[in-house]
């Protein structure tokens, strides 16, 4: 008799009926705006609907995961993706701020069983944050949009 393998589950990346949100931090608005554009072209390059895309702003890194929260608990997505830039400083207030949004963003999603994907780019300095945003290592807002469309897509085939 033939061994079977394991039923592999793997999401799509297809946004043709994926709900997402995407929560952006103001804070170094010069990086965090280059994420979200690269987050919804890529929404549109994978078939996104504009109606199943939501897109909100907030101040900072601090305020994402509340916010995601709120959205997540809404039922009306299947993922939510957390956009921000924090650049370290002369002070130790950006570790506090990066392990606060980490561990946030990751309590969104284990409490609401709603992938909450981590988009915030925690740099040494602005030149770190503009190659992430774009310039040589890809775009993390381009990366963020296709996680969640495959979570999204993963979590419907798991239901």
């Amino acid at each position: 008799m033939a061994q079977q393998g394991p039923n592999n589950l793997e999401g799509d990346l297809l946004a043709i009926d994926a709900r997402v949100a995407i929560v952006t931090a103001r804070f170094n608005e010069f990086i965090t705006d280059r994420l979200t554009e690269a987050a919804i072209n890529t929404w549109e390059r994978l078939g996104g609907k504009a109606e199943n895309l939501a897109s909100v702003h907030v101040p900072g890194a601090i305020e994402l995961a509340v916010t995601a929260k709120k959205l997540a608990e809404t039922g009306k997505y299947q993922a939510v993706i957390c956009l921000g830039c924090v650049i370290r400083g002369e002070t130790d207030h950006y570790d506090h701020v990066v392990e606060q949004t980490a561990i946030g963003v990751r309590e969104v999603a284990t409490q609401t069983g709603i992938p909450c994907i981590f988009g915030v780019l925690t740099c040494d300095t602005l030149e770190q944050a503009i190659d992430r945003a774009g310039t040589k290592m890809g775009n993390a807002g381009r990366n963020a949009m296709m996680t969640a469309v495959e979570m999204a897509n993963l979590m419907e085939k798991i239901r």
